[in-house]
């Protein structure tokens, strides 16, 4: 076996080669790209030998990412390949010495080490299709994006607030296209007040909005001519700039998170695993690619339904030691894929009636209403672990058949 540690910066790369016993048996500063792949295989060639392809197996790598053309060149070429979190070769590095001090040379050093004596606890880097790392791509974009505009919406909000609170009366949401168009067109109170029930009605109609336009823009003039405390007019002019520049910010976002929306619909129904994800109860296309891209489709990656609730952060850690024990929350985790699952939450209990009675149960028992949820969502990712594991779609008798057994039944079946 061969060990290499890899720490990797933006320009180059610090590798170390260690046999077995923890011998160096050589260390370089590489490039990034093609040269420094040449030569990190050469490297390792020089230690293998002539037969260096067929034992390419043997070789284990520790960097600290997962993602990228250096750690995709690594996997090609056969290597097995060990995402190592930062938290973890922080806390392995202490190892060697309490001081602090540390150096791109000691950390390849400390990287090859600890998948030297710890590779059976390090998870190799997943091999998704390229289909699935597409759809992440898109589908991290796009929530990306939807991100981005709600803090650019709360900083206009703040602005708004700070001198003409007529307008956040007005309009309800401060994204929606009318908003954005009658805010750049009249931004501050003074050009506000003049605006006319023809331009708002138009604004309306130009946005889709759906209802009594008369009455809704009838309300919406009457809010923008209230009388409202305000800044002088040369402060307000100065506000009123910016709020030009945040509303087109917010225009474009808009219309690049719909674009993007289509993309992530495309890729996403062209995945084979689409059908499966989508007959899940409470996920459509968009939280649908988001599961999907985060968790993967390697389907050698999760061992069991446990394995997978634990990388989704649903499942609860135990903490005991004597005859304390505490059962709490998992609070590191991936922060995109447990948004997307509770957010399946919420409409899975409408069409599920076995999430929404396991909900009403906990909630039932005192379990606070995020708790609960929580639950609900660690219960719904092991029936898609059940499903995605079998190849089949969706049941509701099946996914909570241990549900409506009976007491006795269920005791047996436990």
């Amino acid at each position: 076996m061969l060990f290499v540690g890899d720490d990797w910066a933006e320009d180059h790369h610090d590798i170390e080669l260690m046999d077995a016993s923890g011998r160096r048996l050589a260390r370089a500063r590489l490039p990034e790209g093609v040269a420094g792949m040449a030569r990190l295989h050469a490297l390792i060639g020089e230690q293998l030998g002539e037969d260096a392809d067929e034992t390419a197996e043997q070789v284990v790598i520790g960097i600290e990412t997962d993602k990228g053309p250096w750690v995709q060149a690594l996997i090609a070429a056969g290597y097995r390949v060990c995402a190592v979190n930062p938290l973890q070769a922080s806390r392995y590095r202490e190892r060697y010495g309490m001081s602090g001090a540390k150096s791109d040379g000691a950390d390849a050093h400390m990287l090859a080490d600890m998948v030297r004596t710890d590779s059976h606890q390090l998870r190799p880097v997943a091999g998704d299709s390229a289909e699935a790392a597409a759809i992440k791509v898109v589908s991290r974009a796009h929530k990306s994006m939807i991100w981005e505009r709600t803090r650019h919406m709360q900083r206009l909000r703040h602005a708004l607030r700070d001198y003409f609170p007529a307008a956040l009366e007005a309009f309800e949401e401060l994204t929606t296209p009318d908003a954005l168009e009658l805010l750049a067109k009249a931004p501050d109170p003074a050009s506000a007040a003049k605006l006319t029930l023809t331009q708002i009605r138009t604004a309306l109609k130009r946005a889709r909005r759906r209802g009594d336009i008369d009455t809704k823009a009838g309300k919406i003039q009457a809010a923008l001519r209230a009388e409202h405390l305000g800044q002088p007019a040369v402060v307000a002019q100065a506000y009123a700039t910016t709020i030009r520049a945040a509303t087109a910010v917010l225009a474009t976002l808009n219309e690049q998170i719909k674009t993007l929306q289509g993309q992530v619909e495309q890729h996403f129904g062209q995945h084979p695993d689409a059908e499966i994800v989508l007959s899940q109860p409470g996920l459509g296309p968009i939280l649908g690619a988001r599961v999907l891209a985060e968790f993967g489709d390697d389907q050698h990656r999760y061992t069991s339904a446990k394995a997978r609730k634990n990388y989704a952060g649903t499942s609860p850690i135990t903490r005991a030691s004597g005859k304390k024990k505490v059962v709490a929350a998992r609070y590191v985790h991936n922060d995109r894929l447990i948004d997307a699952l509770l957010s399946q939450v919420v409409p899975a209990m409408t069409a599920s009636p076995g999430a929404r009675a396991l909900y009403d149960e906990l909630r039932a028992r005192g379990t606070d209403h995020f708790a609960a949820c929580r639950h609900v969502a660690n219960r719904l990712v092991g029936i898609l672990h059940g499903c995605l594991k079998t190849r089949t779609l969706y049941n509701e008798e099946t996914a909570w058949a241990h549900r409506s057994a009976k007491p006795e039944e269920a005791a047996v079946a436990a």
